[in-house]
């Protein structure tokens, strides 16, 4: 690596001392004006697997290392064994030393390697031959570099910011500092990001692009920040910095999962190491549809995880056998938060399902899994989706958006069906209730919507075509009131009784008594004439015509500003104590009054 990029990538004394990496080495080199490429220099030992892994994840491009004096490896076949469980599909083969055998032997080991990667997505890739100490097939190597790369796709730039931690440390000056390949997403200055797992939020004090400064990262390259805010110690290798409110990690996922064939029989709730991106953790494996996973074979899977890690559908891993630590498979992440009381069977056939989703089929099944929708902030939690493909979702009809404290998306099917249980709830209660306002809204919610998000009714009344709601009450927009022969009579029988009595109005008993229908009918009569706003209750058992309490305003109103006593008021209106002091209090509410004392103040 030195050889190739001038960088010394081993950091560490033990580490040149030895002759071997042992950990995370980094390096970087320009092959053409538009062309910078970042190298993740992994160890390469057995006993350093687990830092080899941290390193993987990331990649787009690996430089298969053979020694040409040593040829192909037992490390050699877990680690290109690695390579091909995490996804990745561009590479070259280098036999390093080549200064250390004789030619024919170099020619031997290009053939080995040659039969080694065949079947694979080396297969037919460039083997070249090259010496740090001579030169030696360094510029082809370049060469080859300079081709691929510009063959390799971008990485989603316009998707959220994700970026595992493979090393934090602590710079004098600066404080915690952050590395790790940027996988998805911009970061800039000044940014508030935040750490996962625990949610912590930080602001990005600097931004460094292969060891220069810089305004801004993008996806697939290797970014280091300057945090503000936090401590070396609270952050480091296995950890995510996310874009702020936007993911949360995951300790049960639903996964396909795929066994080497030169792996031993995995058997159902069978431990693990669990490596993805850069962070490890222990899991047990769930078989879903089998006992036992033969080697070779692949099936769908549930994994509970020991720890958190922040996971997305389409993530690659890596599951090492618990003892001896070996690698025995990997595979594909593909729902972070699957319905726990699932029977086996149901499950794996979500998992085959969602496994083969769109991003349509995945969000339409997300929401209607959950009993009232899902807010969006959970679908992209979930999926990494963007609001732009959300919003083509319900374009198509199969998802509605509501508003709500955030845009929610309900199921357009369960959408309709319970629009049309409201309308025929208001129906039946106008059927029964011809002389109600509507059914109380409340009755409604606990009926319809039982445990659902407080705004959800509204949200679904705002776009009802014939369901609509008046205060605490809803009704059919088309319902009117009709009144029969005997309620007309009655209902002005009753307004005219308290219209004619002023201030000394008579006993509300003894005006519905003498109205003409039975109690039932006069009681909605009543609510009626309160619905109008022409009768006013003051109290429980005292009721007013409007044009009463009009007049008492204006008589009040010719007062203003003066205070006065009860035995005042009931000069002025010629009431007694029984209709003054409830009239006071209807006053005092109606801020037409203010008490102070024994006395009130007209405002």
């Amino acid at each position: 690596m030195r050889a190739l990029t001038g960088i010394e990538p081993d950091r560490w004394e033990e580490e040149r001392r030895r002759g071997i990496s042992i950990d995370l080495g980094f390096a970087h080199l320009e092959l053409d004006k538009d062309i910078r490429v970042g190298f993740i220099d992994v160890p390469g030992h057995e006993r350093f697997v687990k830092n080899m892994l941290a390193g993987a994840g990331g990649i787009d491009i690996v430089l298969l290392v053979i020694g040409a004096d040593e040829s192909i490896k037992p490390q050699t076949r877990e680690h290109f064994d690695i390579c091909r469980l995490l996804g990745i599909r561009h590479g070259l083969v280098v036999l390093t030393k080549a200064d250390l055998v004789d030619p024919d032997i170099v020619e031997l080991v290009k053939l080995e390697a040659d039969d080694f990667v065949k079947g694979s997505f080396l297969e037919g890739a460039p083997i070249i031959a090259v010496s740090s100490k001579t030169g030696e097939g360094l510029d082809a190597l370049r060469r080859e570099l300079s081709a691929l790369a510009r063959r390799i796709s971008e990485k989603n730039v316009e998707g959220y910011l994700r970026l595992p931690v493979d090393r934090s440390f602590s710079m004098k000056g600066f404080g915690a500092v952050v590395t790790g390949t940027l996988v998805a997403g911009r970061v800039s200055v000044e940014q508030e990001v935040e750490v996962q797992p625990g949610g912590r939020r930080l602001r990005v004090r600097g931004v460094q692009v292969h060891g220069s400064a810089a305004k801004q990262a993008r996806a697939g390259q290797r970014t280091a920040l300057n945090l503000a805010g936090i401590e070396t110690s609270d952050v480091g290798r296995g950890m995510t910095l996310v874009e702020a409110g936007s993911f949360e990690a995951a300790t049960l996922i639903d996964c396909e999962i795929e066994l080497l064939s030169s792996a031993k029989p995995l058997k159902h709730r069978a431990p693990a190491h669990f490596h993805a991106w850069t962070a490890e953790t222990e899991a047990q494996v769930r078989l879903l549809e089998r006992e036992v996973l033969q080697p070779g074979a692949s099936a769908p899977a549930r994994l509970v995880l020991k720890d958190p890690v922040q996971l997305l559908p389409g993530d690659r891993f890596i599951i090492r056998m618990f003892s001896p630590v070996v690698t025995i498979g990997g595979g594909t992440v593909v729902d972070i938060a699957p319905p726990e009381r699932l029977k086996r069977v149901d499950a794996a056939a979500r998992i085959t399902r969602l496994s083969k989703s769109g991003p349509e089929d995945r969000a339409v099944t997300l929401v209607r899994e959950s009993k009232f929708g899902l807010g969006i902030s959970a679908v992209i939690a979930r999926t990494a989706f963007t609001k732009a493909q959300l919003d083509a979702v319900t374009k198509t009809a199969r998802l509605v958006s509501l508003n709500g404290p955030e845009p929610w998306l309900v199921d357009a099917e369960w959408f309709a069906a319970r629009q049309q249980k409201i309308h025929d709830t208001c129906a039946a209660f106008h059927r029964q209730n011809p002389l109600l306002p509507g059914v109380p809204r409340e009755e409604v919610r606990s009926r319809e919507l039982n445990g659902a998000p407080q705004f959800l009714l509204d949200a679904m009344l705002s776009q009802s075509k014939t369901v609509v709601a008046e205060g605490e009450h809803l009704r059919l927009k088309s319902h009117q009131l009709h009144l029969k022969q005997d309620e007309e009579a009655a209902l002005g029988k009753i307004e005219k009784a308290f219209e004619e009595a002023g201030l000394a109005v008579p006993a509300l008993a003894e005006v519905l008594a003498k109205c003409g229908v039975e109690a039932a009918r006069s009681r909605s009569l009543l609510q009626i004439l309160f619905r109008q706003r022409k009768l006013f209750r003051i109290s429980e058992d005292l009721v007013y015509h409007h044009s009463a309490i009009e007049t008492l305003k204006q008589m009040l109103a010719a007062h203003k500003g003066e205070r006065f006593a009860v035995p005042t008021f009931k000069d002025w209106t010629g009431v007694s104590r029984k209709y003054a002091i409830p009239l006071l209090e209807f006053l005092d509410r109606e801020r037409i009054t203010r008490r102070d004392g024994d006395d009130r103040i007209v405002l």
